[in-house]
Protein backbone atom coordinates (compact mmCIF):
# COMPACT_ATOMS: atom_id res chain seq x y z
CA UNK A 1 0.00 0.00 0.00
CA UNK A 2 1.15 3.68 -0.19
CA UNK A 3 -1.22 4.87 2.51
CA UNK A 4 -2.42 3.75 5.98
CA UNK A 5 -4.42 5.16 8.57
CA UNK A 6 -4.54 3.21 11.78
CA UNK A 7 -5.77 3.54 15.44
CA UNK A 8 -4.49 0.76 18.17
CA UNK A 9 -6.38 0.48 20.94
CA UNK A 10 -5.34 -2.72 22.79
CA UNK A 11 -7.55 -3.86 25.21
CA UNK A 12 -10.87 -2.28 24.46
CA UNK A 13 -13.53 -4.36 22.41
CA UNK A 14 -11.99 -3.40 18.83
CA UNK A 15 -8.66 -2.63 19.24
CA UNK A 16 -7.52 -2.30 15.77
CA UNK A 17 -9.22 0.17 12.73
CA UNK A 18 -7.32 -0.30 9.31
CA UNK A 19 -7.66 1.74 6.31
CA UNK A 20 -5.34 2.16 2.93
CA UNK A 21 -4.65 2.74 -0.55
CA UNK A 22 -2.70 0.95 -2.85
CA UNK A 23 -1.18 2.79 -5.72
CA UNK A 24 0.37 0.68 -8.58
CA UNK A 25 0.32 0.77 -12.48
CA UNK A 26 -3.07 -0.18 -14.19
CA UNK A 27 -1.26 -2.86 -16.19
CA UNK A 28 0.09 -5.06 -13.10
CA UNK A 29 -2.21 -8.26 -12.77
CA UNK A 30 -4.15 -8.36 -9.29
CA UNK A 31 -6.26 -10.39 -7.75
CA UNK A 32 -9.00 -8.98 -5.56
CA UNK A 33 -9.87 -9.67 -1.97
CA UNK A 34 -10.57 -13.03 -1.46
CA UNK A 35 -9.43 -16.60 -0.08
CA UNK A 36 -6.17 -17.19 -1.43
CA UNK A 37 -5.66 -20.40 -3.25
CA UNK A 38 -3.47 -23.15 -1.64
CA UNK A 39 -4.06 -21.18 1.57
CA UNK A 40 -7.73 -21.23 2.62
CA UNK A 41 -6.64 -19.81 5.90
CA UNK A 42 -6.09 -16.12 4.69
CA UNK A 43 -7.59 -13.80 2.45
CA UNK A 44 -6.70 -10.88 0.93
CA UNK A 45 -5.82 -8.86 -2.78
CA UNK A 46 -2.93 -10.23 -4.39
CA UNK A 47 -0.05 -9.37 -6.83
CA UNK A 48 0.00 -12.14 -9.75
CA UNK A 49 3.34 -10.99 -11.02
CA UNK A 50 5.14 -11.67 -7.76
CA UNK A 51 2.44 -13.83 -5.55
CA UNK A 52 2.71 -11.31 -2.83
CA UNK A 53 0.30 -8.48 -1.16
CA UNK A 54 -0.17 -5.29 0.23
CA UNK A 55 -2.85 -5.93 2.67
CA UNK A 56 -4.03 -9.49 3.60
CA UNK A 57 -5.49 -11.18 6.81
CA UNK A 58 -5.56 -14.81 8.70
CA UNK A 59 -8.72 -16.28 10.01
CA UNK A 60 -7.60 -16.56 13.87
CA UNK A 61 -6.88 -12.73 14.20
CA UNK A 62 -3.73 -12.18 12.46
CA UNK A 63 -3.32 -9.09 10.11
CA UNK A 64 -0.35 -8.06 8.07
CA UNK A 65 0.39 -4.64 5.58
CA UNK A 66 2.78 -3.16 3.80
CA UNK A 67 4.06 -0.07 2.25
CA UNK A 68 7.11 0.86 0.05
CA UNK A 69 9.44 3.34 1.29
CA UNK A 70 10.13 5.83 -1.69
CA UNK A 71 13.80 7.23 -1.51
CA UNK A 72 15.78 7.26 -4.15
CA UNK A 73 19.46 7.72 -2.44
CA UNK A 74 18.31 4.02 -0.38
CA UNK A 75 20.01 1.15 -2.53
CA UNK A 76 18.17 -2.04 -3.53
CA UNK A 77 19.97 -4.99 -3.38
CA UNK A 78 20.87 -6.72 -6.32
CA UNK A 79 18.11 -9.35 -7.07
CA UNK A 80 16.03 -7.95 -4.23
CA UNK A 81 12.81 -10.08 -3.50
CA UNK A 82 9.26 -8.87 -3.72
CA UNK A 83 8.29 -7.10 -0.55
CA UNK A 84 4.80 -8.10 -0.92
CA UNK A 85 6.10 -11.80 0.03
CA UNK A 86 6.44 -10.17 3.83
CA UNK A 87 2.80 -10.09 4.17
CA UNK A 88 2.39 -13.61 2.70
CA UNK A 89 5.26 -14.74 5.22
CA UNK A 90 4.21 -13.02 8.80
CA UNK A 91 0.42 -14.80 7.88
CA UNK A 92 2.55 -18.21 6.78
CA UNK A 93 4.80 -17.99 10.12
CA UNK A 94 4.71 -20.17 13.04
CA UNK A 95 6.26 -17.48 15.53
CA UNK A 96 5.27 -13.79 14.51
CA UNK A 97 7.95 -12.01 17.19
CA UNK A 98 10.96 -14.65 16.34
CA UNK A 99 10.16 -14.03 12.40
CA UNK A 100 10.02 -10.12 12.38
CA UNK A 101 13.25 -10.12 15.16
CA UNK A 102 15.45 -12.24 12.33
CA UNK A 103 13.84 -9.88 9.87
CA UNK A 104 15.25 -7.16 12.13
CA UNK A 105 18.27 -8.40 12.56
CA UNK A 106 19.39 -8.75 9.26
CA UNK A 107 16.99 -10.54 6.74
CA UNK A 108 14.95 -7.36 5.94
CA UNK A 109 18.24 -6.01 4.07
CA UNK A 110 17.92 -7.73 1.16
CA UNK A 111 15.01 -5.94 0.41
CA UNK A 112 13.93 -2.26 -0.81
CA UNK A 113 12.50 0.14 1.74
CA UNK A 114 9.31 -0.91 3.03
CA UNK A 115 7.15 -0.75 6.30
CA UNK A 116 5.80 -3.36 7.41
CA UNK A 117 2.62 -3.90 10.07
CA UNK A 118 1.80 -7.18 11.48
CA UNK A 119 -1.33 -7.13 14.10
CA UNK A 120 -2.74 -9.30 16.34
CA UNK A 121 -5.79 -8.94 18.86
CA UNK A 122 -2.97 -7.92 21.80
CA UNK A 123 0.19 -7.08 19.72
CA UNK A 124 0.87 -4.81 16.90
CA UNK A 125 4.09 -4.62 15.36
CA UNK A 126 5.81 -2.11 13.13
CA UNK A 127 9.34 -2.90 10.92
CA UNK A 128 10.67 -0.20 9.03
CA UNK A 129 13.63 -0.88 6.53
CA UNK A 130 14.52 2.67 5.44
CA UNK A 131 18.44 4.54 4.50
CA UNK A 132 19.51 4.83 7.61
CA UNK A 133 17.09 2.71 9.60
CA UNK A 134 16.20 -0.75 10.47
CA UNK A 135 13.63 -1.04 13.47
CA UNK A 136 11.21 -3.52 15.16
CA UNK A 137 9.18 -1.86 17.65
CA UNK A 138 5.96 -2.51 19.26
CA UNK A 139 3.64 0.21 18.53
CA UNK A 140 2.07 2.40 21.55
CA UNK A 141 -1.88 2.90 21.56
CA UNK A 142 -2.67 6.27 19.18
CA UNK A 143 -3.83 6.79 16.03
CA UNK A 144 -1.13 6.79 13.21
CA UNK A 145 -0.38 7.47 9.72
CA UNK A 146 1.88 5.26 7.56
CA UNK A 147 2.96 6.82 3.57
CA UNK A 148 6.21 5.76 1.76
CA UNK A 149 8.54 7.25 4.61
CA UNK A 150 8.20 6.04 8.50
CA UNK A 151 5.68 6.31 11.17
CA UNK A 152 3.41 9.58 11.04
CA UNK A 153 5.92 11.48 8.98
CA UNK A 154 3.85 14.39 8.43
CA UNK A 155 3.14 14.40 4.64
CA UNK A 156 -0.15 16.65 3.97
CA UNK A 157 -2.15 13.33 2.55
CA UNK A 158 -1.09 11.42 5.92
CA UNK A 159 -2.26 14.06 8.38
CA UNK A 160 -5.40 14.69 6.85
CA UNK A 161 -6.31 10.78 6.58
CA UNK A 162 -5.27 10.32 10.21
CA UNK A 163 -7.23 13.50 11.20
CA UNK A 164 -10.50 11.86 9.55
CA UNK A 165 -9.96 8.50 11.35
CA UNK A 166 -9.38 10.60 14.87
CA UNK A 167 -12.63 12.56 14.13
CA UNK A 168 -14.35 9.15 13.37
CA UNK A 169 -13.27 6.96 16.58
CA UNK A 170 -14.27 10.81 18.80
CA UNK A 171 -18.57 10.02 17.18
CA UNK A 172 -20.62 8.73 19.97
CA UNK A 173 -20.95 5.84 17.78
CA UNK A 174 -17.65 5.28 15.90
CA UNK A 175 -19.11 1.62 14.00
CA UNK A 176 -21.96 3.61 12.62
CA UNK A 177 -19.26 6.22 11.61
CA UNK A 178 -16.84 3.55 10.16
CA UNK A 179 -15.13 3.85 7.36
CA UNK A 180 -17.48 6.12 6.05
CA UNK A 181 -15.60 9.97 6.94
CA UNK A 182 -12.19 8.60 6.74
CA UNK A 183 -12.96 6.79 3.41
CA UNK A 184 -13.94 9.92 1.97
CA UNK A 185 -10.49 11.26 3.16
CA UNK A 186 -8.19 8.44 1.46
CA UNK A 187 -10.31 9.06 -1.82
CA UNK A 188 -9.42 12.34 -2.24
CA UNK A 189 -8.13 13.06 -5.19
CA UNK A 190 -6.68 16.92 -4.48
CA UNK A 191 -3.51 17.37 -4.94
CA UNK A 192 -0.82 19.01 -1.76
CA UNK A 193 0.19 22.67 -2.30
CA UNK A 194 3.49 22.85 -3.43
CA UNK A 195 5.36 24.12 -0.64
CA UNK A 196 4.25 21.42 1.99
CA UNK A 197 5.47 18.90 -0.62
CA UNK A 198 8.25 16.33 0.53
CA UNK A 199 11.50 15.42 -1.22
CA UNK A 200 11.57 12.11 -1.84
CA UNK A 201 14.26 12.48 -4.89
CA UNK A 202 11.18 12.00 -7.70
CA UNK A 203 11.34 15.69 -8.84
CA UNK A 204 8.64 18.21 -8.40
CA UNK A 205 6.35 16.98 -10.66
CA UNK A 206 5.94 13.77 -9.60
CA UNK A 207 5.74 14.11 -6.07
CA UNK A 208 3.08 16.46 -6.73
CA UNK A 209 1.17 13.89 -8.28
CA UNK A 210 1.97 11.51 -5.78
CA UNK A 211 0.83 13.95 -2.70
CA UNK A 212 -2.89 13.35 -3.50
CA UNK A 213 -4.48 10.40 -1.04
CA UNK A 214 -6.43 9.31 -3.99
CA UNK A 215 -4.13 8.97 -7.08
CA UNK A 216 -6.35 9.46 -10.52
CA UNK A 217 -4.08 8.52 -13.72
CA UNK A 218 -4.41 6.84 -17.26
CA UNK A 219 -1.09 4.19 -16.53
CA UNK A 220 -0.87 4.11 -12.65
CA UNK A 221 -3.05 5.66 -9.63
CA UNK A 222 -4.70 4.03 -6.84
CA UNK A 223 -6.27 0.54 -7.38
CA UNK A 224 -8.01 -0.20 -4.18
CA UNK A 225 -9.49 1.22 -1.58
CA UNK A 226 -8.89 -1.59 1.71
CA UNK A 227 -10.39 -1.17 5.31
CA UNK A 228 -11.11 -3.57 7.97
CA UNK A 229 -11.61 -4.01 11.93
CA UNK A 230 -10.04 -6.57 14.40
CA UNK A 231 -11.63 -7.02 17.73
CA UNK A 232 -10.40 -8.67 21.14
CA UNK A 233 -11.72 -12.06 20.02
CA UNK A 234 -9.60 -11.72 16.66
CA UNK A 235 -13.15 -11.77 14.12
CA UNK A 236 -12.03 -9.51 11.38
CA UNK A 237 -14.14 -7.71 9.04
CA UNK A 238 -12.34 -6.52 6.05
CA UNK A 239 -13.70 -4.49 2.51
CA UNK A 240 -11.55 -3.46 -0.61
CA UNK A 241 -13.15 -1.23 -3.20
CA UNK A 242 -11.47 -1.31 -6.14
CA UNK A 243 -10.67 1.27 -9.49
CA UNK A 244 -8.94 1.35 -13.00
CA UNK A 245 -7.19 3.82 -15.28
CA UNK A 246 -8.77 7.44 -14.36
CA UNK A 247 -10.24 6.25 -10.85
CA UNK A 248 -12.95 4.19 -12.80
CA UNK A 249 -14.92 2.09 -10.21
CA UNK A 250 -14.72 -1.79 -10.44
CA UNK A 251 -15.99 -3.70 -7.78
CA UNK A 252 -16.15 -3.83 -3.79
CA UNK A 253 -15.37 -6.99 -1.81
CA UNK A 254 -16.55 -7.45 2.23
CA UNK A 255 -15.31 -10.54 4.25
CA UNK A 256 -15.75 -11.46 7.71
CA UNK A 257 -13.07 -13.71 8.80
CA UNK A 258 -14.57 -15.81 12.25
CA UNK A 259 -11.86 -15.73 14.98
CA UNK A 260 -12.85 -19.88 15.73
CA UNK A 261 -11.67 -20.88 11.94
CA UNK A 262 -9.09 -22.96 11.23
CA UNK A 263 -6.26 -20.96 13.09
CA UNK A 264 -5.53 -19.38 16.30
CA UNK A 265 -3.94 -15.54 16.60
CA UNK A 266 -0.18 -16.12 18.71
Amino acid sequence: MCLISFAWQPGTPTPLWLIGNRDEFHARPTAPLAEWKGHPAIVGGRDLEAGGSWLAAKHGGVIAALTNVRDLQLVTPPGAPSRGELVAGALQCDDIDAWLTALSEEEALRYAGFNLLVATPQRLWHLHRGRDRLALSEVAPGVYGLSNADLNSPWPKLLHVRSALEHTLFQLDPVQAWPHFVQRAIQNPQEAAVEELPDTGVGLELEHRLSAAFIVGERYGTRATSWLTLDAQGNIDISEQRFGPLGRFEGETTLALPSDSLVSAP
